[in-house]
């Protein structure tokens, strides 16, 4: 699910990304535009969206199976999957 996700958010971004201005006098009317002329614009913005918070909750579900089972006793696999963990959150915030 995890792959899933990863995926769905990288293909939607770049299409968002294909049809976005950041300018600060257009960037409202691009995201109008994205919704309104895009075809299934709407949706991709929409799945984009949902999907990062179901990315979350499918990384969140991976720790508490790593908890439940005792994987933090393996401290160098345990450490990797913490500073992943951050580096997708800073990247998120970054993005949003």
């Amino acid at each position: 699910l995890l792959g899933l996700c990863l995926i769905t958010q990288i293909l939607t971004g770049l299409f968002l990304a294909m049809h976005y201005t950041s300018d600060i006098s257009t960037a409202f009317s691009s995201v109008t535009h994205i919704c309104r002329d895009v075809n299934y614009g709407w949706l991709i913005r929409n799945m984009h969206a949902n999907g990062a918070s179901f990315f979350f909750i499918c990384i969140y579900m991976h720790i508490a199976r790593g908890l439940y089972y005792g994987s933090y006793l393996y401290k160098e696999t345990w450490n990797i999957g913490v500073v992943l963990l951050l580096l997708v959150m800073m990247t998120a915030f970054v993005g949003y």
